[in-house]
C-alpha cells in the first residue's frame, strides 16, 4: 500500500521542481520590479485573500526578509479559521466576491506610482483580487501575480471586467497546481486531500524577496535584512531589526 505521507511530500517536491525549472525567469522579472520600487524609495505591497494571505504575510517582517515589502492584511479576509461566529467562513465567502471592496482596501494605503503589488491567488478569479490588480495598474503600479494557470485558465472570472488575474498582471508566476489543489486519493474517500498551493506560494514569496535582495546588492544598494533574534545575539539582532522597522516607517512617513 502506498504511504500517503511519502506520496504527499513527493507531490510537493515535484511541484516545487516545476516552479524551479519553469518559473525562474518570471521570478527574476518580478524581483527586478520589486528592486526598482525599493531602490526608488517606494514600496512593494503584498496581498492575498484566504490562504493567499499567508505568503503575503511572509514577505515582511520575518527572518531573511527586507524592508520595503509591505503586506496588506485584511482581518475579514484571513480570520475565518473559526468557521462560525464573528468573521466566519460565510462572511469571508461573501466579502471576497464583493466588487469594489478591493479598491477600498487600496485607498487606505496611500499608494504611489512606482510602487509594486504582488497578488497571491490560486484561482485568480474573484472580485477583490481583480479590483486590486486593476486599480493598482490604474495608479501606475506594477502588478505581479502568483497564481495557478491550470486552475485560472479553465475557470470563468467572477469580476465584471471578465478578466482573470493572469490576464491583467505585468508578471505572472504559475504555481502549476491543479484546479482542485488537493490531489491525493484515498480508497473509500470521494474527495482528494493534501493541498499544496500554500506551500508553493510561500516558497515563491521567499524566492522573490531573496532575488530582490540580490538585485539590490548588485545595484550597490544594501537592503535592510531582518535577522533572527532568538539566538545568543539577541541584543544586536533586535537593534538591527529595529533599524529595519525605522526604515519602513521612513518610507511610509513621506507619503
Amino acid at each position: 500500500m502506498t504511504d500517503i505521507i511519502n506520496e504527499y511530500f513527493d507531490v510537493l517536491a515535484s511541484r516545487l521542481e516545476f516552479v524551479k525549472t519553469t518559473q525562474h525567469d518570471a521570478i527574476r522579472r518580478a524581483a527586478r520590479l520589486c528592486a526598482d520600487s525599493i531602490a526608488d524609495d517606494k514600496l512593494v505591497f503584498t496581498f492575498g485573500t484566504g490562504h493567499g494571505a499567508l505568503p503575503a504575510i511572509e514577505t515582511f517582517p520575518r527572518t531573511g526578509t527586507i524592508a520595503g515589502f509591505r503586506p496588506i492584511v485584511e482581518s475579514s479576509m484571513i480570520s475565518f479559521h473559526r468557521v462560525l461566529g464573528d468573521q466566519g467562513a460565510r462572511q469571508y465567502r461573501f466579502i471576497h466576491a464583493v466588487e469594489g471592496y478591493g479598491k477600498a482596501i487600496l485607498s487606505s494605503h496611500q499608494l504611489l506610482p512606482g510602487d509594486t503589488l504582488i497578488l497571491f491567488s490560486h484561482s485568480g478569479i474573484n472580485a477583490v483580487i481583480l479590483d486590486m490588480a486593476l486599480e493598482a495598474q490604474a495608479q501606475g503600479m506594477a502588478v505581479i501575480a502568483v497564481t495557478s494557470l491550470p486552475h485560472s485558465s479553465t475557470t470563468q472570472s467572477r469580476h465584471s471586467s471578465g478578466k482573470r488575474l493572469f490576464e491583467v498582471a505585468d508578471v505572472v508566476i504559475d504555481t502549476g497546481v491543479p484546479k482542485a489543489d488537493a490531489s491525493l486519493r484515498i480508497a473509500g474517500l470521494d474527495a482528494p486531500v493534501g493541498a499544496s498551493s500554500t506551500s508553493l506560494t510561500i516558497a515563491v514569496a521567499h524566492a522573490i524577496v531573496s532575488a530582490t535582495a540580490e538585485e539590490l546588492v548588485r545595484r550597490g544598494i544594501q537592503p535592510f535584512v531582518m535577522v533572527n533574534p532568538n539566538t545568543e545575539h539577541k541584543a544586536s539582532a533586535t537593534q538591527q531589526n529595529d533599524r529595519n522597522y525605522a526604515e519602513l516607517w521612513r518610507r511610509l512617513r513621506g507619503r
